[in-house]
C-alpha cells in the first residue's frame, strides 16, 4: 500500500518512518506565520509573557503585516505599530510589511520548501501546498504552543484526489477549476482532509496558477490543498538557490485516497461563485443579465502576475463601462514593480481602473475598496460571504480575472469567451 503526500511529509514531521490516515502525530514545525489580523496582539504576546517563553527558533517565525496596510485610520495603524514593535521584541527578522499579502510573501520571499510542514494564523496557509508542502492554518492558542516548542499535533487527514486532464481552454484559469471543485465537493466536503490536485492540465499549470488552486482548498474546508513536485516546482526554487530534489514527496502510484474525481478541463466553462457561498457555483454564461457596481482583481487569490498580465491583455486599448469601478492590487509589492515596468499597470488604468496598494484591505472589506449597500462586486478574492467585502447588503461574485476584467468592460457579468 502506497502513501498519499500529506502522509509522506506529516511522517516527516513526526519522525516516524511512515503513517496512515486517522493517526495522530506530535509534528515539528518548520515554518510558523502569523499577520497582523490574527498576529501577536491577539492573545499570543500575553499568552507568551505569563508563560515566560521564548521563541523556539526566530528565524522560522514569519511576520507579515498585510490586513491593516496602508493603515486606514489611527486603530490600524496602532495595530501595524505593534505587530512592528513585537517582531523586533523577539528578533523576530522575518518581518515584512506593505509588501502585500502574506501568502504570496511567503512563496516569493522563498520561506516555503517541499516537504515542509507549515502553519499560520491564517485559514488560507494553506496556498504553500502548491509547493508540495503541508501547510494549514491554526487558532492563535495553537500557535503560541508552536512559538514556544516548535510543535503541534496533527491528526493525519484522509485525501481526496482531483484529477484534471486535457489542455487548458483560451478562457479558463486556475480559478475556474478551483471554483469547479468546490461546487464539487460543498464547501464542508473536505472538512479536515487533505486536497490532492494533479493531472495533465494542472501539470501544465505555472506557479502563479498553482497557487490560485490551493489558495481555495480551505472553501471546501480542506486542511490541506497540495501539488505534487515536477519539474515546474524545480524551476520555481532555482531562484533561491534550491537545487534539491524534492520528489520523495509525491504520492505513490498506489496511495489510498478517500475519494477521486476526474474531470476534462476542455469541457470546462468559466466559473462563477455567487452570493453568499463559495460553493454556490455556475457557468458564467448563466449571469449575462446580472448588473455590477464594482469589479476587483487582487488578494493572495487573484492578484499575482498572470491575473494582472491577462487581464490586461483583455483590457488593453479599450475602456470599462460608464460608471463601474475597476479595482487593482497587485497580490505583492514585487508584482507591482514587475507590472510597473512591463507597462501592465498602464495599460491596466488607461483602461480605467484604479491601481491600489498591495494589500488584502478589499478582500475583508475593511478599506480600499469597501462595497456600499445594495452594490455589487465581481472579484477574484476567496470568499463572498455575507458582509465579507463591505456592507450585509450587499453581493459578492467570485470569479476568474478574465471573467472580471470582461464585466468591467460591459457592466455586467460576463463570460470572457463572448468577447
Amino acid at each position: 500500500m502506497g502513501y498519499t503526500m500529506s502522509e509522506k511529509i506529516l511522517a516527516r514531521a513526526a519522525g516516524r518512518d511512515f503513517v496512515s490516515a486517522g493517526d495522530i502525530i506530535w509534528a515539528k514545525i518548520d515554518k510558523a506565520m502569523m499577520d497582523d489580523i490574527l498576529g501577536p496582539r491577539i492573545e499570543i504576546d500575553e499568552k507568551l509573557k505569563e508563560l515566560n517563553a521564548k521563541l523556539w527558533a526566530p528565524e522560522r517565525v514569519i511576520l507579515i503585516s498585510d490586513h491593516y496596510t496602508p493603515p486606514a485610520g489611527e486603530k490600524e495603524a496602532n495595530i501595524v505599530k505593534f505587530t512592528r514593535d513585537w517582531a523586533k521584541e523577539y528578533n523576530v527578522s522575518n518581518y515584512y510589511e506593505f509588501d502585500g499579502p502574506c501568502h504570496q510573501v511567503m512563496v516569493e520571499k522563498g520561506h516555503v520548501l517541499p516537504g515542509e510542514t507549515i502553519v499560520g494564523t491564517d485559514s488560507h496557509t494553506c496556498t504553500y501546498g502548491a509547493l508540495a508542502s503541508f501547510a494549514t492554518g491554526i487558532g492563535s492558542t495553537e500557535m503560541v504552543g508552536v512559538l514556544a516548542t516548535g510543535q503541534t499535533w496533527l491528526k493525519i487527514p484522509q485525501t481526496i484526489l482531483f484529477e484534471w486532464q486535457g489542455i487548458m481552454p483560451q478562457y479558463i484559469t486556475a480559478k475556474d477549476i478551483s471554483l469547479k471543485c468546490i461546487e464539487t465537493t460543498g464547501h464542508a466536503g473536505a472538512t479536515y482532509k487533505a486536497i490532492e490536485y494533479a493531472g495533465e492540465a494542472i501539470r501544465n499549470l505555472p506557479m502563479d496558477e498553482r497557487l490560485c488552486i490551493t489558495n481555495m482548498s480551505v472553501e471546501a474546508g480542506a486542511k490541506a490543498g497540495l501539488i505534487g513536485y515536477d519539474a515546474i516546482t524545480a524551476r520555481y526554487l532555482e531562484k533561491f538557490s534550491v537545487f534539491e530534489d524534492y520528489s520523495w514527496v509525491n504520492a505513490d502510484a498506489d496511495a489510498v485516497y478517500e475519494k477521486k474525481y476526474t474531470f476534462d478541463v476542455s469541457r470546462l466553462k468559466p466559473q462563477i461563485a455567487c452570493p453568499h457561498e463559495v460553493d454556490n457555483v455556475t457557468d458564467v454564461e448563466n449571469l449575462s443579465e446580472t448588473k455590477i457596481d464594482q469589479a476587483y482583481i487582487g488578494s493572495c487569490t487573484g492578484g499575482r502576475y498572470s491575473d494582472l498580465s491577462m487581464a490586461a491583455k483583455l483590457l488593453k486599448g479599450k475602456k470599462i463601462a460608464r460608471g463601474i469601478r475597476l479595482l487593482i492590487s497587485p497580490g505583492s509589492r514585487e508584482i507591482y514593480n514587475q507590472c510597473l515596468k512591463e507597462g501592465i499597470l498602464a495599460d491596466l488604468a488607461d483602461a480605467g481602473a484604479v491601481i491600489l496598494a498591495s494589500s488584502c484591505g478589499a478582500c475583508l472589506g475593511i478599506h480600499s475598496g469597501t462595497i456600499a449597500d445594495g452594490e455589487t462586486c465581481v472579484s477574484t478574492t476567496n470568499r463572498n460571504f455575507l458582509g465579507r467585502m463591505g456592507s450585509k447588503k450587499s453581493f459578492a461574485y467570485l470569479a476568474s480575472p478574465l471573467t472580471v476584467a470582461a464585466s468591467a468592460l460591459t457592466g455586467r457579468i460576463t463570460d470572457p469567451g463572448t468577447l
